[in-house]
């Protein structure tokens, strides 16, 4: 990125009400209970990974805080609330100076991550924490879905050049952006969107469209027309007419006018419909036939990591892949589901008291109280698995590592071959401040690619992956354990759990 371009969100001054209803309304039942300023603690973690994944890549984090950074309500904000007469003079006075002092916990953005773990943790004043729930859903769940998705393209392309062309098909312009940079952060090696350029630093490429061929008088002039505009980067689209006996002979011709001209192309088209495979191998074909040894191939058309590895299968000459609307939709999986839960509160003592959320569904409970994501690597660097210990808790030690289940806390198992382990989650705001400028977005990219490839080849298959291990310290376990019976104690009152 430019160092004189900052990386922001785009303009977030004005994103207070970027909230649900009910949490304005819980805000308000808060303050006029009385309980406003208690302090309490939530994570936020997502329950299941989208199908055939193996892991996700967090990212979102930047845009939450540069959400938070600004968070306030402005004069038209509290106008607005008065209209709904919901709230009370002095309700709305409260939020007028309103600002938040929470205190912020998270992996860092880039960071491989698996279902059930706490990637951010939240702590501060019962309403402050309440309110930004809506937002922290927000940017992390879209966030880290796109990035995991071109992490999948990324690992079905293998060392060809990625592209993300999904703004055109973005649920808006603010999924084009958030969906621009989360993809960069995934592995894609550039974008089409300009305006993702601009903000971001990503590297922007792109060609001409169907439309440019269209509006001259034949296909041989356009293609002349755009080589003079841009000699040195000409990249063609072939398939405006027919790719074999119109787009592909043209083209060569004006790479070769080119070569005659004194500059050195190596000759770049792009395809966009029919047989990918088939019309990839004669291009190839004709290019080295013409004496153009290195072309570059680009694909285009309703990509996705599956039809890329289906393509290399049929040995494909493609070395460039555009990707977007199955990317930047995560067509197959358009939404993660991540949740933000009270985990633990401060009592009238002054002390943490562990929160769980019952559920008939095992899967739905909670994991209680204030916790550490604990990662434990092998001899190569390798992760081995993720282990949550409470926050006053020492993490284990040694070469077995002993835990239990989330859905069995009692049950003991052991982590063997572990060498090295280091806690995921750090302070990164103290009372609504930052403590850290934000790192710059190649270095988020390239530590979620150095994560990637630390993963043992079992949790990138495309296809079945073997499932990661989070487990529970053997105190948290008891922990869970103890309040599971306690919940079931009491709901045995009400005659049903929720879910």
């Amino acid at each position: 990125m430019s160092p004189d371009i900052p990386e922001r969100w785009a303009n977030r001054e004005d994103l207070a009400l970027l909230t649900d209803l009910y949490q304005l309304t819980m805000l308000y039942g808060y303050w006029r209970t009385g309980r406003h300023d208690v302090r309490v603690s939530f994570e936020y973690f997502f329950r299941a990974l989208p199908p055939h994944t193996g892991f996700a890549i967090s990212c979102g984090l930047e845009q939450f805080l540069d959400y938070l950074d600004n968070l306030h309500f402005t004069d038209g904000d509290i106008q607005y609330l008065e209209s709904l007469q919901l709230f009370d003079a002095a309700f709305l006075a409260y939020l007028r100076h309103f600002r938040p002092h929470i205190d912020v916990f998270a992996l860092p953005e880039g960071t491989v991550v698996f279902p059930h773990q706490p990637t951010l943790r939240i702590e501060g004043p019962l309403a402050e924490t309440q309110l930004v729930e809506t937002a922290v859903l927000n940017c992390l769940n879209y966030a880290t879905l796109v990035a995991t998705k071109t992490a999948r393209v990324r690992q079905a392309a293998g060392n060809d050049y990625v592209m993300e062309f999904g703004v055109r098909r973005a649920q808006g312009p603010d999924g084009g952006l958030t969906g621009s940079r989360a993809s960069y952060v995934g592995g894609a090696d550039a974008t089409s969107n300009v305006l993702a350029g601009r903000l971001y630093g990503i590297p922007v490429r792109g060609t001409h469209a169907h439309s440019w061929v269209m509006s001259f008088p034949d296909e041989l002039s356009a293609f002349r027309a755009y080589a003079e505009t841009y000699p040195e980067s000409t990249l063609l689209l072939v398939d405006t007419y027919d790719t074999l006996t119109s787009g592909l002979p043209h083209a060569i011709e004006v790479f070769k006018e080119l070569r005659a001209a004194g500059h050195a192309p190596q000759g770049a088209v792009r395809l966009d419909s029919g047989d990918l495979a088939k019309l990839s191998k004669a291009a190839h074909q004709m290019f080295l036939g013409a004496g153009f040894n290195h072309p570059t191939i680009v694909a285009s058309n309703e990509l996705d990591e599956d039809l890329i590895v289906d393509l290399k299968r049929q040995g494909a000459k493609i070395n460039s892949w555009g990707v977007g609307t199955n990317l930047i939709t995560a067509s197959n999986h358009p939404a993660l589901g991540g949740i933000y839960k009270l985990v633990a509160v401060v009592d009238e003592g002054g002390r943490w008291q562990p929160r769980l959320k019952l559920s008939s569904n095992p899967t739905k409970m909670t994991d209680p109280g204030r916790k550490q994501v604990v990662r434990y690597r092998d001899a190569q660097g390798h992760p081995l698995g993720d282990i949550l210990y409470l926050m006053e808790e020492e993490p284990a030690s040694g070469d077995r590592i002993p835990y239990v289940g989330r859905e069995a806390p009692t049950f003991r198992r052991v982590l063997e071959g572990a060498v090295t382990f280091e806690p995921l989650l750090c302070q990164i705001v103290q009372q609504g401040r930052r403590l850290e400028p934000s790192p710059p977005l190649e270095l988020v990219r390239s530590r979620a690619q150095n994560e990637i490839r630390s993963l043992p080849d079992e949790y990138r298959r495309l296809r079945n992956p073997h499932i990661y291990e989070v487990g529970l310290s053997p105190r948290l376990g008891l922990a869970k354990a103890r309040l599971i019976r306690e919940a079931e104690a009491e709901q045995m009152v009400m005659g049903t759990y929720s879910s």
